[in-house]
């Protein structure tokens, strides 16, 4: 089973669906899936297919990747390179060659008490720097 991503006109995904493989008989007047299903949803500017196993341009079961991430609501897709990049959260992260945003800072190892203790580091967009949080 196939997945396809909507996109809007800024090539933003707006919706996910499950749809049918690439290799099965296509409806008559169609050269492609992602053709079809675009004809079911008249409000979208661009329909492209996206691969469920496909994550930071790795695909998760060893096969090849597939347009560098699998499409998220919210993400966008990059036409260019022809990739799907996952929504941007804090604004000093860079999107690396795998797709991937990257904090500026790397995050820091845990030690084996804060890891006993169940803590972990959140991001805080402020200071741009890594907070040791403790569980709730």
């Amino acid at each position: 089973m196939a997945h396809y991503a909507f996109l809007n006109e800024e090539n933003i995904v707006t919706e996910v669906i499950k749809g049918k493989d690439e290799n099965e008989t296509l409806p008559e007047g169609f050269t492609s899936w992602e053709e079809y299903y675009l004809t079911q949803r008249p409000d979208s500017a661009n329909c492209k297919r996206t691969s469920y196993n496909t994550i930071h341009n790795t695909h998760t079961l060893d096969g090849t990747p597939y347009r560098g991430n699998y499409a998220g609501i919210g993400g966008s897709y990059d036409p260019v390179n022809d990739v799907f990049i996952d929504k941007k959260l804090f604004t000093g992260w860079s999107l690396n060659e795998n797709y991937k945003w990257t904090p500026p800072v790397e995050e820091p190892s845990l030690t084996e008490e804060e890891l006993a203790a169940n803590k972990y580091y959140n991001w805080n967009n402020d200071t741009e720097s890594w907070v040791l949080t403790n569980p709730s």
